[in-house]
């Protein structure tokens, strides 16, 4: 039996891991097995760099942190060698990450994952990684709106060209009349 204070440690950690979880916009559990020391190092540094936080923990703990959250699921999902992978600000950006590593390496494999509050399989993980990021939907959303702006503004310059007007010209301000 291990001693009171080791498993106070192992408490702190699980509590740990479970707050990190519940504070998290999404997650994906992965199998890392046959992943080169090299790869890993790489794929954790384009993790920290897109804001997420890979953690390599004992498959009971991390069950037992989804326990505490509400993502008793994921547990089906922890045997063999499993990570988590938590995003803290976007939903996708771990998703994105990890699928792009699964698809390097054979061996390497998305498992499951959760977002809003829901455990999604392998599957949903990968449709969330082909997502477009929260840039690029803006820069989309904002050109399919200036677009019929521009056409608008082309037809008016159009129809003023073609009836020879100059457009108004501001009335010039008087000047207030001193009493």
């Amino acid at each position: 039996m291990p001693s009171n204070s080791i498993l106070a440690q192992k408490q702190q950690i699980v509590a740990d891991l479970a707050e990190q979880i519940k504070n998290s916009a999404a997650g994906v559990v992965v199998n890392y097995q046959g992943i080169t020391v090299d790869k890993d190092t790489a794929m954790r540094k384009a993790l920290r760099q897109a804001g997420v936080k890979y953690v390599v923990m004992k498959n009971t703990m991390t069950g037992r942190a989804c326990d505490e959250v509400g993502y008793g699921e994921l547990k089906q999902y922890l045997s063999g060698m499993t990570a988590i992978a938590i995003s803290e600000h976007d939903p996708v950006a771990a998703a994105k990450v990890l699928k792009e590593y699964a698809e390097k390496i054979e061996s390497f494999q998305i498992l499951a994952g959760y977002v809003d509050g829901n455990v999604i399989d392998a599957a949903s993980v990968n449709a969330l990684a082909e997502i477009p990021s929260k840039e690029t939907l803006i820069a989309k959303f904002l050109g399919s709106i200036r677009s019929p702006l521009y056409s608008f503004a082309y037809a008016l310059q159009a129809v003023v060209d073609k009836n020879g007007e100059a457009a108004p010209a501001e009335a010039p301000a008087e000047a207030p009349a001193e009493a």
